[in-house]
């Protein structure tokens, strides 16, 4: 009888075990759990679920377009003015035989100035003296000067003021001096020391001059000289 109780107490122990051993399986602890079968390739990565993702914070940087300040430039545009050296001769003092004053003929810089040389006893010079005259009045005196240059050296003043006053000739009248003429006939020949043929030259604004003209000239042919010359 007590062995059939021990025989008993062991089988039950035994069944005991073997029912925790299959309840210990989880696919017989519930039987409705299915195992999903993941086909895996050489190129497939195995989830691993103990591992710790990191995520990468990725910073955008922002570029920051500079802007480029074009600067303009100006060309100004430069007008340059070549200023003409006047010949020595033009800056040598004369004076004027009617008012007694000293001038040059570079002081009418920038006026155009006609210049007769002449004689006091020279009759061609009286009537183209006259012309001359004539001529005067159809011009601005702050624009044409008109120089009678008495080529006598050595006449007085108040000789070749007497003889302007006795023809009526009311401009600059003056003696040349040795300096001078001589200046002008290395300038424009020696026919400026010949009073018949009636010389004249024209000194322009810019204290540039002509070539000696000879000849007894008409008003109209003055006129239209010294407009032309004087650029009026």
């Amino acid at each position: 009888m007590s062995k059939s109780v021990t025989l008993s107490g062991g089988l039950i122990a035994v069944i005991i075990v073997v029912a925790l051993l299959l309840f210990s399986r989880p696919d017989v602890a519930n039987p409705n759990t299915v195992t999903q079968q993941i086909p895996v390739s050489e190129n497939t990565a195995i989830p691993n679920n103990n591992a710790t993702t990191t995520t990468t914070d990725t910073t955008t940087t922002d570029t920051t377009t500079t802007d480029t300040t074009t600067t303009d430039t100006t060309t100004t545009d430069t007008t340059t003015t070549v200023a003409v050296d006047r010949p020595a001769w033009q800056t040598l003092p004369l004076v004027d035989a009617r008012t007694g004053e000293t001038f040059t003929f570079a002081d009418f810089d920038g006026k155009t100035v006609f210049v007769e040389p002449m004689a006091t006893w020279c009759t061609n010079c009286r009537q183209q003296l006259r012309n001359v005259n004539s001529a005067r009045a159809s011009f601005d005196s702050e624009q044409v000067v008109f120089v009678a240059l008495s080529v006598e050296v050595g006449l007085g003043n108040d000789t070749l003021s007497t003889y302007s006053q006795n023809n009526g000739f009311d401009w600059h009248f003056a003696v040349v001096t040795p300096e001078l003429l001589a200046e002008l006939v290395a300038t424009f020949g020696r026919t400026v020391t010949n009073p018949p043929s009636t010389p004249h030259f024209i000194i322009r604004p810019d204290g540039t001059t002509t070539s000696l003209t000879t000849g007894i000239h008409s008003v109209d042919e003055l006129v239209a000289e010294i407009q032309t010359e004087g650029g009026l």
